[in-house]
């Protein structure tokens, strides 16, 4: 499938997409929304597929929101608004369900809808030089879209600070608040990146997924109703095809065959 906005490659079992708008940023805009929803909607569906990396062309990430497309929506109406929102919604909710792993590559900087981008990612590896922000509010908006996202990853205390003073902050900050899983020089971000898809193959395909939809089910439930939803799923796991070839080549000392080498 070739997009305007994106370049999308199958590099074996990872598919490698990289946000084209290095002219703006990578800035996102109403088309560059609907490319990534559709994206989503279809690497779903991609069988053999076990990683996706998400990466920016040209000197940042991304950027956040399009200048033209926020121009636009000074006129939009309330209506319009809550529309427009709501697209953006779905697209990040797509790609935060995907089902295989998504492994961030960030570097040079993640603004507004660029942070909202790493952080519905599982791995984020970013450079050392990179810069984060919620900016919204210097704009007299709020990072609204993406907080349920980043809440998830950076928890209460650190959004009150960062999400109303809009601060700019760098990759080691990032790390520390979890938003980031790994912090290196630029040179050395795709053999980092490269590490992660290398130890993402070894494991299951399945379980990553029931893993990730795991986290989705029990996270900030009521303990009583978070380990209901765990008993469920690892009784599932381990009577699956899947986990009983984990089990089995564990006890018996070989590489499951789903290893990827």
């Amino acid at each position: 499938m070739t997009y305007k906005h994106l370049l999308s490659v199958r590099d074996g079992h990872v598919e490698r997409l990289t946000l084209n708008r290095p002219d703006v940023r990578n800035a996102l805009n109403d088309e560059s929304i609907a490319e990534l929803t559709h994206w989503a909607a279809r690497t779903r569906e991609e069988s053999g597929l076990r990683a996706v990396v998400i990466a920016g062309a040209g000197p940042v990430f991304s950027a956040g929101a399009d200048i033209a497309w926020m121009a636009k929506t000074v006129e939009y109406s309330h209506a319009d608004n809550v529309r427009d929102a709501g697209l953006l919604s779905r697209m990040f909710l797509a790609l935060d369900t995907l089902p295989m792993p998504v492994v961030g590559r960030v570097h040079g900087a993640a603004l507004g809808g660029g942070v909202g981008l790493a952080a519905i990612c599982d791995v984020v590896v970013a450079d050392e030089q990179a810069v984060f922000g919620f900016t919204e509010v210097k704009l007299g908006i709020v990072p609204a879209v993406i907080s349920p996202f980043v809440l998830a990853k950076i928890g209460r205390s650190a959004a009150r600070e960062l999400f109303v003073t809009g601060a700019r902050f760098g990759a080691a900050r990032a790390l520390a608040l979890g938003l980031v899983h790994q912090v290196v020089p630029a040179a050395s971000l795709d053999a980092a990146v490269d590490g992660c898809l290398r130890e993402l193959a070894t494991s299951g395909s399945e379980a990553v997924a029931a893993a990730k939809a795991l986290i989705r089910e029990v996270w900030d439930r009521p303990i009583g109703q978070a380990s209901a939803s765990a008993v469920r799923v690892i009784a599932e796991r381990r009577v699956s095809q899947e986990g009983q070839e984990g089990l089995r080549a564990f006890l018996e000392k070989r590489k499951p065959s789903w290893v990827v080498t």
